[in-house]
């Protein structure tokens, strides 16, 4: 079940690419992005009361809290990168750069999270890593 939804991921990233840079044009990217991003809060807290999950807030750890907040601040400094990168250049590029993110996860995952790279792991890592200079060079 989880291939589904990181497939469907999958393809709804390929769609905020293309969505994006058609409507950015003509459109600061700092407000592109806060546009986008009311947009995914008021999605995101819908499904939360359509699954009932609000009742859970209370029962958030400080630490669940803290890494959240950072992970929120991430998500917002790469929407404003990714957004002023898209606006500068074309969408290929922007997106073969952006997924280059899977290299770089799995190198902090290794390091931080004590995450086993297997020789596959590793091979592909390489192969995504020669994929985006080939789309980018």
């Amino acid at each position: 079940m989880w291939f589904f939804f990181a497939l469907l991921s999958a393809v709804f990233a390929a769609l905020t690419s293309i969505l994006a840079k058609i409507g950015i044009e003509g459109v600061p990217s700092n407000l592109a992005t806060a546009i986008r991003t009311v947009v995914v809060i008021l999605m995101a807290w819908a499904m939360v009361f359509l699954t009932n999950s609000q009742t859970e807030i209370v029962n958030i750890s400080r630490k669940s809290w803290l890494f959240l907040i950072l992970s929120g601040l991430a998500t917002g400094a790469s929407w404003l990168c990714y957004y002023k990168a898209l606006q500068m250049g074309n969408a290929t590029e922007v997106s073969a750069v952006d997924k280059f993110s899977l290299v770089i996860t799995l190198v902090l995952a290794f390091f931080l999270l004590q995450d086993v790279l297997t020789f596959k792991t590793i091979i592909g890592c390489i192969l995504i890593t020669i994929g985006t200079l080939v789309m980018i060079l």
